[in-house]
């Protein structure tokens, strides 16, 4: 909400902000706040309601000039097709699939530890969630073993208390369909070696899950699964790495581990993504743009990349009858 309602304000919009229908609480407070600072009636407009409809409105709606969209690769084709009638401006956050590049040079312990955190973190529903991970091979079956002891060592449960670090996932309709991505990878031949289940028998959590001898074309390593599935993989070169890594319809965000700063520039430069982290993962600032390659979206957030997004740019030329000069 940050991202979109900060810089339309700053550059003199005025906002209809449709919330999520499976998180409207926290903009609903953001309302009241707005309303509390004193903001004129009608300069923000904060509203509930589901995608189809109270999103659909917004869309299509000749009055409104912009729209930004954060969520799924498929809603955000529906958008930017129900835009195309009014012509209006559109800017789009979506999904990723995001590769995680492990060189053989790198500190593992740190690695494992980022790479767990940059999957694992939000239960994994992060746009630019760290899911596939890929390996250099002479680190791989230590990488992978370091990996899965982090992953039984996480602590799922109540989010209200201070020891859990992985909490529900949204919706029953989500876990459902994380847990179908699991039986599609083990189908396919992943090798599952740790969770794979739902954590309990009430609420919708999901066990940390980890495959092992993920290939390219296995449906868990080509579509954004949004929940706390990792998949790692294998490489034996460098160019192999990055071939492999562009090689899918998305482009949010990358990352590279490795003690050799050459190699890090290399690969960055290489990698066709919006953001790529070099030995860290999920860093972001307010000053630097953010946004994806391909099915990950169009247009950037943050810095003066985000501020663009909500101008337009008028020339004007005057004839003057009499030069003063």
């Amino acid at each position: 909400q940050a991202w979109k309602l900060g810089p339309a304000l700053a550059t003199g919009n005025c906002v209809v902000m449709k919330l999520a229908e499976q998180t409207p609480l926290s903009g609903l407070h953001i309302a009241q706040l707005i309303k509390e600072a004193g903001f004129p009636a009608g300069v923000v407009n904060v509203i509930p309601g589901y995608g189809p409809t109270a999103g659909g409105a917004i869309v299509r709606h000749p009055g409104i000039d912009k729209v930004a969209f954060t969520g799924s690769t498929e809603v955000g084709k529906l958008i930017q097709a129900q835009a195309a009638p009014t012509l209006k401006r559109v800017t789009l956050e979506l999904g990723g699939k995001s590769p995680n590049i492990i060189l053989k040079d790198a500190d593992i312990a740190q690695a494992v530890e980022i790479a767990h955190f940059g999957l694992f973190f939000n239960m994994g529903q992060c746009c630019c969630a760290g899911s596939r991970v890929m390996v250099e091979e002479s680190i791989y079956d230590e990488f992978v073993e370091r990996s899965v002891e982090r992953a039984k060592k996480r602590v799922v449960g109540d989010p209200f208390k201070g020891n859990t670090e992985q909490g529900p996932q949204i919706d029953e309709e989500q876990m459902g369909k994380i847990l179908g991505y699991v039986g599609s990878g083990q189908s396919e031949g992943a090798n599952l070696l740790t969770g794979g289940k739902r954590h309990g028998d009430t609420g919708y959590f999901i066990e940390p899950t980890i495959f092992s001898d993920v290939t390219d074309e296995m449906k868990i390593c080509q579509e954004e699964i949004f929940g706390p599935v990792l998949s790692i993989q294998k490489f034996s070169t460098i160019d192999e790495a990055v071939a492999r890594a562009n090689k899918n319809s998305y482009g949010l965000a990358a990352a590279v581990h490795t003690r050799d700063i050459g190699k890090a520039v290399q690969v960055s430069n290489a990698l066709r993504a919006g953001t790529v982290w070099i030995n860290c993962y999920n860093v972001l600032g307010n000053q630097a743009p953010f946004g994806g390659y391909k099915m990950s979206g169009i247009g950037r957030e943050g810095g003066e990349y985000g501020l663009e997004n909500y101008t337009e740019v008028k020339t004007v030329i005057t004839a003057i009858p009499q030069k003063n000069s």
